[in-house]
C-alpha cells in the first residue's frame, strides 16, 4: 500500500515502510489500557480509513486486523501520537476480550501483588 492516506506528518511518522510503532489501545470509555501491539505505514493507514483496529504481527510477519478470527473488534474512535512521535495511543470500542488468552485486558497481571 503506498501512503496515499496517509498525513504527510503521519508519513513522516513512518518514513520506512517496515519501520514499526507501538500503539496502545485504551477503551474509549472506561479509559481502561487493554493491549499493546505494533503498527507498520499499511495498518496505521488501514486503521484510519477502516476505523477497525489493524495491526502488525510480527511472529506472522502479516498484517492483523484484530478480531477477524476471534470475533473481539475494536472499532477506532481516535488515533492519538505522542508528543515525541513515537508511539500510537488508540482509543477503541472493545467487542469481547482484547486479550488472547480470553481477559478483557491484556494487562491484568499486577507484578506488585504477584510479588508480595
Amino acid at each position: 500500500m503506498d501512503q496515499r492516506g496517509l498525513s504527510p506528518s503521519v508519513q513522516e511518522l513512518l518514513k520506512d515502510p517496515d519501520s514499526l510503532i507501538p500503539a496502545i489501545a485504551q477503551d474509549h470509555v472506561t479509559g481502561k489500557i487493554l493491549m499493546m501491539a505494533w503498527m507498520n505505514q499499511e495498518s496505521l493507514a488501514l486503521t484510519l480509513e477502516t476505523r477497525k483496529a489493524t495491526y502488525w504481527s510480527r511472529s506472522r510477519n502479516e498484517l492483523w486486523v484484530k478480531g477477524a478470527t476471534s470475533g473481539h473488534f475494536q472499532s477506532v474512535k481516535d488515533v492519538w501520537l505522542d508528543c515525541d512521535g513515537d508511539a500510537l495511543l488508540i482509543s477503541v470500542e472493545q467487542v469481547g476480550s482484547a486479550c488472547h488468552t480470553g481477559e478483557q485486558s491484556c494487562f491484568h497481571k499486577n507484578l506488585l501483588e504477584l510479588s508480595e
